[in-house]
């Protein structure tokens, strides 16, 4: 008996290039690279581990918020209008 196909184990999930968060998240990884990383040299995985953890470490000793700039409710009508502009095939079996 075949195991199952290649394609029952995978399920992929779009994330909209607008997505705010996703945007926040890139915005904080966007600084830790350029204030931390970019001009580091790591001779190890424990040694950019360390580095990583250092930084946010002081990152979290005085935080600098990010600000949303859109309500909750502009974000989800601009998703709506995308789901409706999308064909039906496009749209994930677990409607996310």
């Amino acid at each position: 008996m075949a195991g199952p196909s290649q394609a029952s184990r995978w399920h992929l999930h779009f994330t909209p290039t607008s997505s705010s968060w996703l945007n926040l998240v890139e915005g904080w990884f966007s600084l830790l690279t350029k204030k931390r990383l970019q001009r580091g040299i790591f001779n190890s995985i424990d040694a950019l581990t360390e580095a990583i953890e250092t930084w946010t470490e002081h990152w979290n000793d005085d935080p600098h918020p990010f600000i949303w700039t859109k309500t909750a409710e502009a974000i989800l009508s601009k998703q709506r209008r995308a789901r409706a502009a999308l064909p039906a095939s496009a749209n994930s079996a677990t409607h996310h």
